[in-house]
């Protein structure tokens, strides 16, 4: 028996238990690209894809609707594969364990993927749907958007008609949101030679820290795990000779790394130091991160390859240089993040150390300064640096009509006024609009909490008042 059957809407739920039991991270969506695509021919749907795995479907107007403007429906179908240390589960071959606990639905070990499968589950039970009057429904459902938004960035949305859009990406009821900061990736790499190093061999590691999503979360003050083990490292190189062995963090660019491991070949005086730092972290985010741990062992003396004292010293150095979190808070909307980075994924490679930054700013000169920066500091440390998934900020619009009969409608349904807001988070309405020239896009969604991480979970009722207020949408276009 389904998990989620009973729950309503009955048809959402159905559909989003059949795309959570298709395995779609980022970069690997031609199953459930595939998916969507058998469920247009299966109802008829004129639809479109590309290399990259986006799909369009198309459901003409139903009869007396046929002269109102066409409505757009926008959502993403890959998600952050996050899991706990302990969960076996390998993300890219099997479907998600999903249960239901205390009006929400959550996955056992791992991310939901309720950013953004839920908006996939509701465009499929509106456009099945033959009792609902509707306009001309274009579904634009893209790919990568967790990792740069490159399936908006490369989608061909000519044959589209509509330059109304309803996007399903955003995890706040009553909230509109209606723009959002742009951003990129960069990728930094610091070249080294391994020679062989002598001493302790010890190991270093931070867990079970709260993480979460680089842009919604990065204004909480949450420990970076990557950061806090280059703390202790570098506590230990201000007394001692440390070599790195090994040094890993981090899974996404656009997550707050909960768990970094590294291993140094040092000594006595370096693995005091570097205790005393962890406790002193411990106690700085006892309140963010209440379950934090860390751990560092001494495992004995060996003679093995690593990276040497100066290069090791100077990739610390490099890393305590870069900036990192909130740059700078806007001066238009109270306590809202307009600059940030994150650095997300570490590896220390046979000869290279890699790792990456997510930027993000709702004002494109302070992005491109911050890029400035983060470039300038890496090559002045000998690196290359390479720039990924470069996306533009949603302008926000004072005036939108299209805003307004939403709001208006949210009033109606719940005898409350709608929260209309921006976001330090990037949804895919900025790229989309560059390529629809006119476009007036709002973003809404059900309540989300704890994304891009396996504590994950979507709230049930809200899903249900969600799904019924976009149907209301849909009915109202005139």
């Amino acid at each position: 028996m389904a998990v989620l059957a009973g729950l309503q809407p009955e048809r959402v739920f159905h559909y989003f238990e059949e795309i959570c039991e298709i395995p779609h991270p980022s970069y690997h969506e031609e199953k459930i690209s595939a998916y969507l695509v058998e469920f247009a021919k299966a109802h008829n749907l004129e639809y479109y894809t590309d290399d990259l795995y986006n799909v369009i479907m198309i459901k003409e107007a139903s009869e007396g609707m046929e002269n109102v403007a066409p409505l757009i429906l926008q959502g993403h179908m890959d998600m952050v594969a996050e899991q706990e240390p302990d969960c076996k589960k390998d993300m890219l071959t099997e479907g998600l364990d999903l249960e239901v606990v205390d009006g929400f639905v959550t996955a056992k070990g791992t991310t939901l993927g309720g950013d953004d499968g839920i908006a996939v589950a509701m465009a499929l039970a509106i456009l099945e749907d033959d009792t609902l009057k509707h306009p001309r429904l274009e579904v634009i459902i893209t790919v990568s958007e967790e990792v740069g938004m490159e399936g908006a960035a490369g989608i061909d949305v000519s044959m589209l008609k509509g330059r109304k859009m309803l996007n399903l990406d955003s995890e706040e009821e009553g909230h509109f949101l209606s723009g959002c900061a742009g951003g990129c990736r960069m990728d930094i790499e610091y070249p080294f030679k391994k020679e062989s190093v002598k001493g302790e061999l010890v190991s270093i590691e931070v867990k079970d820290c709260t993480g979460g999503h680089s842009g919604t979360e990065i204004i909480k003050g949450r420990a970076n795990a990557t950061q806090m083990v280059n703390r202790i490292l570098a506590a230990g190189i201000d007394v001692a000779d440390v070599c790195l062995i090994d040094y890993v963090g981090g899974t996404k660019d656009n997550a707050i790394p909960r768990a970094t491991t590294a291993k140094v070949v040092t000594n006595a005086d370096a693995i005091k130091a570097m205790e005393a730092e962890a406790a002193a972290i411990k106690n700085e985010y006892a309140v963010t991160d209440p379950d934090m741990k860390i751990e560092i062992k001494s495992e004995g003396n060996v003679e093995v390859e690593g990276v040497n004292a100066a290069d090791t010293r100077k990739m610390v150095e490099l890393i305590l240089s870069l900036p990192n979190g909130v740059q700078a808070m806007s001066h238009d909307i109270e306590g809202l993040v307009e600059t940030s980075l994150n650095l997300g994924i570490l590896n220390l490679l046979e000869d290279e150390l890699k790792f990456s930054f997510s930027l993000r700013s709702s004002v494109d000169s302070a992005k491109a300064a911050l890029m400035r920066k983060v470039r300038m500091i890496a090559e002045g440390f000998g690196c290359k640096t390479s720039t990924h998934g470069e996306y533009p900020a949603w302008e926000f619009k004072r005036e939108s009509t299209f805003r307004d009969e939403l709001v208006a409608l949210y009033k109606e349904m719940t005898g409350e006024d709608a929260i209309v807001e921006t976001m330090h988070a990037g949804v895919e309405c900025g790229l989309l609009a560059s390529k629809l020239p006119g476009l007036d896009a709002v973003s809404i969604g059900p309540e989300l909490y704890d994304i891009h991480t396996p504590k994950e979970r979507l709230g049930i009722a809200s899903t249900e008042r969600i799904y019924n207020y976009v149907r209301r949408v849909i009915e109202m276009q005139k």
